[in-house]
């Protein structure tokens, strides 16, 4: 290993001296009139191939030039060319800015326009800290964007988004209330704007997509993001940020099972100089479900005002409030002595139960600082608070066709407030190019749940019958809770607490060599947490996790890229069988791909294959339930499998997202922490085998009906592993799910309808519960549709 690494200094430290013989570079800031960074705008060689596109700080660069005279052009949609003559010398960068003659509410305005029409999104937020676009990041990186959201009729996290990225599933549903992705044969983590929002098993609350811009998936572990993750990943929730254009849209949507649901987005200027801007958000619905006596009903309040104090400083508040008024998780789920026993719409619910109410808030706020025209500065912090009054409903226990139902209390709050300092550099040093990345990131979080008081819906005599139900007033009758002492003492009593304080220190160096052409991250992250759960003493930790990346560019629009990198997640949640205790993940993924952008970047593939260990993991057992969560640990778990992803427009008016995932996870040894069920070689629960995917849009560009479309979807999850830990041996069956619609677009109206399951297939997901002798299962939703008609001014 030692002599390996000494051969490949030895080959980096050759290729950079013959190219510093060899070739120059160019690099520079474009600027509009007023000072603001010129983002995102064009910046090519005149007559040569070479081209680069600004960053969010309007900074350039394009290497690889041979010594000699060139021109160099700027450019943005629907603007004239700006065009300097520049000399370039072997061995030396040359420094050429440019100031268009164009304001910066302008210059967005005509790029908002051309973006809001993009399947593909070729750089990653600045949340992200990447500095650098997806092609040239030695990660797997999937970005959904408010084209795909629009398109799909996406309204929440957890409706249907994941069909847009590879390997990504749902089999444990919990309905509306959060998303639980998995990939990669984990629960990835849920972050909002670069910070980790996971305060317990059961959270964060799913977004609203009124408020989101895109949703970045990140795969593997992402120190990069100076903030705690998962190895399997995460994605994160990019939000609506103000952009300086006077526009708004508003938007009706219709739907099956009484969906009726309003948007209003609203962009523009608090000042005429364009500095202070502002963003409101607004949203309304009310939601029925193919099961009856189920709720979903939200309201959305989404402010964001921003000011630039100069073309250096610039300071932005956000505050989002959700509240959910929904029927208790209990609905969701349905109870038998085998799967798919009842028809779709069956349900085992008692209405006349309070809805649970949900009230969540969140707060941002992020200052950036330019210190020059090669460094920057950003300060951030959040603060989330979360309160929940409501039940959940479960069985005591399933005699073939009857059941006997008890609803648990589950009030609960959250409360994170957490903070980060980043600063990150563009230098050159001879002919190496070095990206810089600093930070510190520390956090607090507790979570407090009564889940202390249990009610018995049905007496022995008359359980709820299955083949004959009755939805009248319970045998046992309804549940009366005592809140007489506040959540947290009564939280306290239950054992329903939750703590943990964490501290982070990254920094990360990509050196790129050939002119930027070789590209090597060499990074590391320091740790420390401490945390404790469900009445126990608090747990500290720390490590330190290296991280070592390596991309290079075959040509301008293919890269290949290999990263090892190690986590270190901390684990909240988590009551083990024995009451033993809960250590921090640590795990390592080993990842190697190729990228490529196609015909002048309209459309990209990546293609992926990775390997990915865990170690200590505290997973639920088949027993646990929200009253009684109990979870396992297991020694080891390796997960691998190979990814292929594609977005973009392939032809005029013909955009495809597509991607298939294989993934395979298997315990590799066992924990000393089980219920004496898993064993080395046993499958983990909660993935798809073999998950394919697949979105077209058609519009027609030109005659009497231009504007006009089609669009057409599936999905499909071969060999399913179940949602739990369970001693059953039968499987649940394929998944196949069609969906197709229609729409018309013009300049300011579009008005879109879509059908989703259009075979009209009955579509679950479900394990076994060994406690209850019995399966259960979540149904999906039978031929439906939805109906948008969105107006723009």
């Amino acid at each position: 290993m030692k002599k390996l690494f000494t051969l490949f200094t030895i080959l980096l430290a050759f290729a950079s001296a013959f190219g510093q013989q060899q070739y120059g570079s160019v690099s520079g800031t474009v600027t509009t009139r007023d000072g603001s960074p010129a983002v995102y705008v064009s910046v090519g060689v005149k007559d040569h191939g070479n081209g680069s596109m600004t960053n969010d700080r309007g900074q350039y660069r394009i290497g690889r030039l041979r010594a000699g005279t060139y021109t160099i052009v700027v450019s943005a949609i629907n603007l004239g060319k700006q065009e300097k003559e520049v000399v370039i010398k072997a061995g030396e960068n040359t420094v050429e800015n440019f100031v268009l003659d164009i304001n910066n509410a302008q210059l967005q305005e005509v790029e908002i326009k051309e973006k809001n029409n993009k399947l593909k999104i070729d750089n990653p937020s600045s949340s992200l800290r990447l500095n650098e676009p997806v092609l040239e990041a030695a990660q797997n990186i999937q970005i959904v964007s408010n084209t795909a959201l629009r398109d799909q009729q996406i309204i929440s996290m957890s409706d249907g988004l994941i069909r847009n990225v590879s390997g990504a599933v749902r089999l444990e549903h919990w309905g509306d209330l959060y998303t639980n992705i998995t990939m990669r044969g984990s629960q990835i983590q849920a972050f909002r704007n670069g910070f980790n929002v996971v305060n317990s098993y059961w959270g964060p609350l799913t977004e609203d997509m009124s408020f989101v811009d895109h949703i970045e998936f990140v795969k593997g572990p992402a120190g990069f993001m100076v903030s705690n993750g998962d190895p399997a990943g995460l994605y994160n929730v990019v939000t609506k940020k103000p952009t300086g254009q006077e526009k708004g849209e508003f938007t009706l949507t219709a739907g099956s099972f009484g969906l009726y649901r309003s948007t209003l987005d609203l962009d523009g200027k608090l000042s005429k100089d364009g500095k202070f801007l502002y963003r409101l958000n607004l949203a309304a619905q009310k939601r029925g479900s193919h099961r009856p006596y189920e709720d979903n009903n939200r309201i959305v309040i989404a402010p964001v005002v921003s000011y630039q104090f100069d073309d250096k400083t610039k300071l932005t508040a956000e505050y989002t409030y959700q509240n959910a008024r929904m029927t208790n998780v209990g609905s969701y789920y349905v109870f038998g002595t085998e799967y798919a026993k009842y028809p779709v719409d069956f349900t085992q619910y008692q209405p006349g139960l309070p809805l649970t109410n949900i009230n969540d808030h969140s707060l941002f706020l992020k200052l950036d600082h330019k210190l020059s025209d090669n460094w920057n500065f950003a300060a951030e912090a959040s603060y989330f608070n979360y309160g929940q009054n409501g039940a959940s409903m479960w069985p005591d226990s399933v005699k073939g066709d009857k059941i006997y139902r008890y609803v648990g209390l589950w009030d609960a709050k959250s409360e994170m407030t957490m903070a980060r300092g980043t600063l990150t550099g563009d230098i050159t040093t001879g002919a190496v190019r070095h990206r810089i990345l600093g930070g510190i990131d520390v956090g607090t979080k507790t979570y407090f749940a009564d889940w202390g008081q249990s009610h018995s819906l049905d007496t022995l005599s008359a359980p709820f019958d299955n083949l004959n139900p009755n939805y009248g007033t319970p045998s046992n009758g309804f549940p009366v809770w005592d809140r007489t002492q506040n959540l947290e003492a009564r939280a306290v009593k239950a054992g329903g607490t939750q703590n943990q304080e964490y501290a982070g220190f990254y920094a990360q160096d990509e050196l790129g060599f050939l002119d930027n052409m070789i590209r090597l991250t060499v990074a590391g992250r320091y740790t420390y947490v401490k945390q404790s759960s469900f009445g126990g003493a608090p747990q500290s930790a720390k490590k330190f996790t290296p991280r070592l990346g390596l991309s290079v560019s075959v040509d301008k629009q293919t890269s290949v890229y290999g990263l090892y990198d190690q986590a270190f997640t901390p684990q909240a949640g988590a009551r083990l069988i024995n009451g033993g205790t809960v250590k921090p993940i640590t795990g390592n993924n080993i990842e190697f791909g190729i990228k490529r952008d196609w015909f002048g970047g309209q459309w990209n593939t990546t293609v992926a294959v990775y390997q990915i260990t865990k170690n200590n993991e505290a997973t639920p057992t088949s027993n646990s339930t929200p009253g009684n969560p109990i979870s396992m640990l297991l020694g080891q778990r390796r997960a691998k499998g190979f990814e292929f992803d594609l977005r973009g427009e392939i032809v005029s008016g013909l955009t495809l997202t597509a991607n298939y995932a294989y993934t395979d996870s298997k315990v590799t040894s066992v924990g000393d922490v089980t219920d004496g069920s898993v064993k080395v070689g046993d499958v983990v629960p909660g993935f798809s085998k073999h998950t394919i995917n697949g979105w077209l849009n058609y519009k027609l560009q030109s005659g009497p009906l231009k504007g006009s479309g089609v669009s057409a979807g599936f999905t499909g999850l071969l060999d399913r592993a179940t949602d739990t830990w369970s001693p059953s041996t039968v499987r649940l069956p394929d998944y196949f799910k069609i969906d197709g619609g229609l729409f018309w677009e013009g300049s300011k109206m579009r008005i879109s309808a879509n059908v989703y399951n259009v075979a009209n297939k009955y579509l679950y997901s479900g394990s076994y519960y060994s406690w209850l002798n019995a399966y259960y299962w979540q149904t999906e939703a039978p031929r439906n549709y939805r109906v948008t008609v969105s107006y723009r001014f």
